[in-house]
């Protein structure tokens, strides 16, 4: 049944249904006559809007015109709408070839910048390369950082105070050594024993999870991240050293490579990123270590201190000293601005390769480990071995002194990480690990409140207690580095499943 409005007899848009006459009409219309008569149009009675009562129904299709009922008229509103529809199709074919070409236009455009960014890529690594080889040449690495005097006392295994008067460690150098320790004691005693409020509490520590993870910072046909470490300044930024012979500065904040440092022949072993200046260093088994500036993306100086593959690195609390740890079985003090060896110093009593070497916070004793399971203890000043640590079995591996100076941290291939009280020259605790577990880096935070191991997995401790309060297995491969950020807010992994990960909350 067709509903037809009474007043206008055609088919409404808006039906309602009036109640007082029962007759249907076009809700604008009877609105209209209501507000100028107020009744009912077909019998007069009063009526209100209110009264009247809406019809539901679907759209309602509105009869063609009578004009439009013949055949020629048919004809000819079909031929107006295919005309339409062609002029419609033309209009979109002109704008469908118009986009195709400035779409043609634009991938030109873009091959073009491509290769031209490609050709100025290749020339500035080109041009970097030029100025890595001509900067040794135009004496910034001294040709006299091992003298041969050196060379010959050292392979003839002569004295080592010997050794260390002919390189040069002067009573200026040794003063300034002991006025940065003076400060760092009496900054420490200051400080007393009291905690940091911004470090993070063990409780929040243990809910720490894996929150990031970069696998392409190294290459993947060399795999494998052999050391990390973070700028004491700006804990954002990340240190790296790989298999590939590649050193990558990463930033954390930006989640992108800041710098790939390349030059080494063999794969980096030991990294550090220097406190205050735009410089890292890195060291290598192809007997080498080399100082970078991340700003440059260049090596500025290479020390050759060592006959042998450079095993440990150690930054001086001054930020001007390197010590190095070296298959020759030799322990080397270096300046890092000229690349000369101030003294170089083995024990000729052991005869064994050293694996790691650390510098003691106050930076006038550091430690060293052995292939054959021994941690030495040394007096910068005098160059002596004044304590040895042993209990360990098989090569020590990672050597972490505590930010109080009280501690030291050891690990070895025996699945253990001992402590050891320095004021009283002892092994006060040892933590046993699991059967095979492999120690590769040990690291207190920058409060010396929490003890973090690499290995065959990742897993923190709460100092004194020594509790374990973390653990983590996300690597698939052995972790090879671990580092804290500043107040313990992060913890980082790399590891030789190439991956660098991040943990917080």
């Amino acid at each position: 049944m067709s509903l037809v409005c009474a007043i206008s007899n055609e088919v409404p848009e808006h039906p309602c249904v009036s109640p007082v006459s029962s007759q249907v009409f076009e809700r604008r219309l009877i609105e209209k006559y209501i507000a100028e008569n107020g009744t009912d149009p077909m019998n007069g009675q009063p009526l209100s809007e209110e009264q009247l009562v809406d019809i539901k129904v679907s759209h309602p299709i509105r009869p063609k015109a009578p004009s439009a009922t013949s055949i020629p008229a048919i004809l000819k509103s079909l031929q107006d709408e295919w005309d339409a529809v062609m002029l419609h199709s033309f209009t979109l074919r002109q704008q469908l070839q118009t986009t195709r070409q400035e779409l043609s236009h634009a991938l030109y455009q873009h091959d073009a910048a491509c290769r031209v960014i490609a050709r100025l890529t290749k020339e500035v690594t080109a041009a970097r390369e030029a100025l890595a080889t001509l900067k040794p040449q135009a004496g910034l690495v001294a040709p006299q950082a091992v003298p041969a005097s050196q060379q010959n006392a050292a392979g003839a295994g002569g004295e080592p105070m010997e050794i260390s008067e002919q390189v040069g460690m002067t009573p200026e150098i040794i003063q300034k050594l002991q006025d940065k320790a003076t400060i760092l004691t009496t900054e420490r005693k200051k400080r007393g024993k009291t905690v940091p409020e911004e470090l993070v509490r063990s409780e929040d520590l243990s809910k720490y999870r894996q929150v990031a993870s970069h696998a392409g910072l190294h290459s993947a046909s060399v795999p494998g991240i052999l050391a990390l470490d973070l700028c004491p300044s700006d804990t954002n930024k990340v240190l790296t050293g790989g298999a590939d012979k590649n050193v990558v500065v990463f930033d954390k904040s930006e989640e992108q490579i800041v710098a790939t440092l390349k030059g080494h022949t063999k794969k980096v072993t030991s990294v550090i990123y220097h406190p205050s200046a735009s410089v890292v260093f890195s060291a290598s088994p192809d007997n080498t270590i080399r100082v970078w500036s991340v700003a440059g993306g260049n090596c500025v100086q290479v020390v050759r201190a060592h006959e042998g593959g450079v095993t440990g690195l150690s930054l001086h609390a001054t930020g001007d000293y390197l010590l190095s740890s070296s298959e020759d079985q030799y322990w080397a003090f270096s300046d890092v601005q000229t690349g000369r060896v101030l003294t170089k110093v083995t024990d000729e009593s052991a005869g064994c390769a050293l694996t790691c070497a650390q510098f003691h916070p106050d930076g006038l004793i550091f430690g060293t480990g052995t292939a054959d399971s021994q941690i030495k203890i040394w007096d910068l000043k005098e160059r002596t071995n004044v304590a040895n640590f042993p209990g360990h079995s098989g090569p020590v591996t990672s050597i972490a002194f505590s930010e109080n100076g009280y501690y030291l941290a050891t690990g070895a291939q025996d699945s253990s990480v001992k402590l050891w009280d320095l004021r009283k020259l002892k092994n006060f605790k040892t933590i046993n690990l699991d059967n095979n577990y492999e120690v590769k880096s040990l690291v207190f935070d920058q409060s010396g409140t929490y003890l973090a191991v690499g290995g065959s997995d990742i897993r923190v401790y709460i100092c004194k207690q020594w509790s374990e309060v973390l653990n983590f297995t996300d690597h698939t491969g052995l972790v090879t580095g671990v580092a804290f950020g500043e107040n313990a807010q992060f913890l980082t992994s790399a590891g030789m499943d190439r991956s660098l990960k991040f943990y917080s909350l």
